[in-house]
């Protein structure tokens, strides 16, 4: 399979959620559901927004634009989805609309009891 590295070339629920990342702009997305290496949204995660006192919401200047080029931390977790296939993301730290952090939830393979 090609890796995708815009945003036209990726599966609506894949868009879905690279718009809901724009739209948290600084914040978290807590127990996403991953099924068949695809976002789920229902159950619906959490969405966790930080809120700048200091400072007036900056809008994502992508988040008009029909297609634009994956930033390398979107593409490295659609990677993470696709290795994933079935299971639970724990958390998703998001800055200036990018993931950056992921914290997966994986069963322990290869450990004797």
């Amino acid at each position: 399979m090609e890796r995708a590295t815009r945003f036209s070339q990726v599966s609506p629920p894949r868009q879905a959620l690279i718009r809901l990342f724009q739209s948290i702009d600084f914040g978290y997305l807590e127990g996403l559901e991953v099924r068949g290496g695809e976002p789920v949204f229902n159950p619906a995660p959490i969405v966790l927004v930080e809120v700048k006192l200091d400072a007036g919401p900056q809008p994502r200047p992508e988040a008009d634009l029909a297609d634009f080029e994956l930033r390398s931390e979107v593409v490295r977790l659609m990677d993470q989805f696709d290795r994933l296939g079935d299971g639970s993301i724990e958390r998703i730290d998001v800055r200036h609309g990018v993931p950056r952090r992921v914290l997966i939830e994986r069963p322990i393979r290869g450990v004797r009891r």
